[in-house]
């Protein structure tokens, strides 16, 4: 991470380590913006997306990377955050309908609410998020709706927007992409896709399952773009 001093406006960037928000944050990178790269330890049932998402931040070179630590858990509700077992092989007709029990209640709200608080202290105006609404699991918080909605708050609840010094603008680049998309530009970008992580039932060397629904939307955004994933490869996995 880099410690020297920017003269880039400075944008806060939600980041899991995975496929889509990989790809978000080289665009920020690409549009000039100093990358402020925001984690969270929020009681999710595997640790292989932070240790990934930490490694990608070096990598990659952003600005600060914090990881910070909220307790979903004690809420449960959700297969990555209780005792529930991740749904595995399902068709594309099941995920493009109803709402899975991957869905974490209200994360991307959360989420959203904390980089609104690092913004706010970094005097940033920009706020990027990989929400997907084409190629997704049925989330209700990836939806266009929902980020204008809750940009639209976040205008009426900062000191910023309330003084009129600025306004603050949730970036979704991948909202109305497909996977495959996602992937060729993120190649474009020069994206290390072999060191994201992706799978929400990962083995503990963070191994892809192949079978969750993450992992089956990946697989079909590389298969779309003509390419191989190289996690796959990294790993040898052999999945399709």
């Amino acid at each position: 991470m880099s410690s020297a001093v920017s003269t880039k406006p400075p944008a806060v960037v939600l980041f899991s380590g995975g496929l889509d928000s990989t790809t978000v944050l080289a665009i920020a990178q690409e549009q000039g913006f100093d990358v402020h790269a925001l984690s969270f330890r929020y009681g999710q049932r595997h640790v292989q997306e932070l240790a990934a998402a930490q490694e990608l931040a070096k990598l990659m070179g952003v600005r600060k990377h914090v990881v910070a630590s909220i307790d979903l858990r004690e809420f449960g509700g959700s297969a990555l955050t209780a005792d529930i077992a991740v749904p595995k092989d399902r068709l594309p007709q099941d995920m493009s309908h109803g709402i899975p029990i991957t869905y974490v209640p209200a994360r991307n709200t959360v989420f959203l609410s904390f980089a609104l608080a690092w913004a706010e202290t970094l005097g940033a105006a920009d706020i990027f998020i990989g929400v997907n609404a084409l190629d997704y699991s049925g989330y209700p918080d990836c939806r266009p709706e929902y980020i204008r909605a809750y940009e639209a708050m976040a205008n009426l609840a900062t000191k910023a927007g309330v003084e009129g010094g600025q306004r603050l603008k949730i970036h979704t680049p991948l909202i109305e992409w497909t996977k495959a998309q996602i992937v060729l530009e993120g190649m474009r970008l020069g994206v290390d896709y072999g060191q994201t992580c992706s799978c929400y039932d990962p083995g503990d060397d963070g191994r892809p399952c192949g079978r969750c629904d993450a992992c089956l939307l990946r697989a079909k955004g590389f298969a779309q773009a003509g390419l191989p994933d190289p996690l796959h490869q990294r790993f040898n996995a052999g999945h399709p």
